[in-house]
């Protein structure tokens, strides 16, 4: 069944992204680890969208899901983070919908400064509700064409979007957005999946 977990908007300045607002659909995971789960998605959002040029469209597989990222020329900033079945052209014009949306309800100047507690845009839960079935999308996908003539990147891991020489692991345990529960629930993760990997 087709999922879509998370939308994010972020602002990148000077390299670094702020969340700005964000809403997460985590029933499909156990009570315990819904806290875990978000904590590591926000974190995976966040350093994609730090390593992705103005500009660009970025897919990025991590696991179980794909972490669908656009950073526009102003540097606004959408991520949204599905299952592998969620299609990409489906996920990249959403994110460009919320964006512009975002853009029209809350003045440029809040961008740089603002956070999600100071941000007023409430509409996130309900594009995320409205949008779990891609076929809601579709309609989107025909009125944005622009998409056809833009390249999304399409990455294997989160691996492939680090600098060179820089290890997710390192980045995990140097953390401080990341809490010793999620820290914890990533080396695990890791070493359940070590088994099954053919890389």
């Amino acid at each position: 069944m087709v999922k879509l977990f998370a939308l994010s908007i972020f602002y990148k300045g000077n390299g670094e992204a702020r969340i700005l607002k964000t809403t997460s659909d985590l029933q499909s995971f156990s009570f315990f680890q819904r806290g875990t789960v978000d904590n590591f998605m926000t974190f995976a959002s966040k350093t994609i969208v730090e390593r992705t040029q103005p500009a660009l469209r970025q897919s990025v597989k991590q696991d179980a899901y794909m972490c669908h990222v656009y950073v526009r020329s102003d540097n606004l900033a959408g991520v949204l983070i599905a299952d592998h079945e969620y299609p990409n052209r489906v996920a990249h014009t959403l994110i460009t919908k919320i964006l512009d949306e975002f853009a029209t309800k809350v003045p440029a100047d809040q961008w740089q400064n603002g956070s999600a507690a100071t941000i007023s845009f409430d509409m996130l839960p309900t594009f995320l509700a409205k949008y779990q079935d891609p076929v809601e999308a579709d309609p989107l996908t025909k009125m944005q064409n622009d998409l056809d003539e833009t390249s999304i990147i399409l990455k294997n891991t989160i691996a492939a979007v680090l600098e060179r020489g820089e290890k997710l692991d390192d980045m995990v345990l140097k953390s401080e957005e990341l809490s010793l529960q999620s820290k914890a629930f990533y080396k695990t993760a890791k070493k359940t999946n070590s088994c099954c990997s053919f890389t």
